[in-house]
């Protein structure tokens, strides 16, 4: 069976036998894959510098039988190791946190977008200048995005075009903002979740925003409620 290359962040990892591992892996092109890794328990093995968490690797593997699924891991090669992340408990928790949504979210052959998503996400956490709770926020409006579930941000549950002297509540059964007098949500709300479900928009850019901080606190709840209702753990 001929041996393939490609590039993927270790999901899970379960110990299994005397020496051996079982690895989820998401990969770009080929999705999540299960890998068996012989051996790489051992000190002296090859494998074990090459799947670390919280990094990208190169690997080469022999696929599995349609039967059972699970590959071999013949060769890894760490392209990317983003170090900081575990140098802050709560990075690395937050680390831990957001790998397990996204193998929830995501089905056998997730597209690339999801690969890229989690990335980005450990670039964004490798950084201590970005806050943490702008990377959650983010990377729950990413995953909202990607499976379709991105809020109405242009006009309110009336149908009207949303405006910038208005107060607004978000309704989550119509996935938008309602004009109410006394609502949370003003102009720089909007403007932000605008700007958070544009996939173009990583932490790093949106932690330059004015106020940052306090806005994101204050759309975490519309937010999380919508990753609940369609992410349910």
């Amino acid at each position: 069976m001929k041996q393939l290359v490609t590039e993927a962040i270790v999901l899970s990892r379960t110990d299994y036998g005397e020496a051996d591992r079982i690895l989820t892996l998401l990969t770009p092109e080929q999705g999540k894959l299960s890998l068996v890794a012989k051996g790489v328990r051992r000190h002296k093995s090859k494998l074990a510098g090459g799947i670390e968490l919280f990094s990208v690797t190169q690997i080469t593997y022999l696929p599995g039988r349609a039967s059972s699924g699970l590959g071999t891991l013949i060769s890894s090669r760490l392209r990317t190791y983003y170090r900081h992340i575990v140098e802050d408990i709560n990075r690395t928790m937050l680390g831990y946190e957001l790998i397990k949504q996204l193998h929830r979210a995501t089905e056998d052959q997730p597209d690339a977008d999801y690969f890229e998503l989690l990335r980005q996400a450990f670039e964004a956490l490798d950084d201590s200048t970005i806050g943490l709770d702008l990377i959650r926020v983010w990377f729950s409006a990413q995953l909202l995005r990607l499976d379709g579930h991105a809020p109405n941000l242009r006009t309110d549950t009336a149908g009207e075009a949303l405006v910038a002297t208005g107060n607004y509540d978000f309704s989550l059964d119509d996935m938008a903002f309602m004009l109410r007098p006394d609502g949370p949500y003003q102009a720089d709300h909007i403007k932000l979740l605008r700007l958070i479900f544009n996939g173009g928009n990583q932490p790093k850019v949106l932690g330059q925003i004015s106020n940052i901080q306090s806005l994101v606190a204050e759309l975490d709840s519309p937010v999380s409620l919508m990753f609940r209702t369609y992410h349910r753990q």
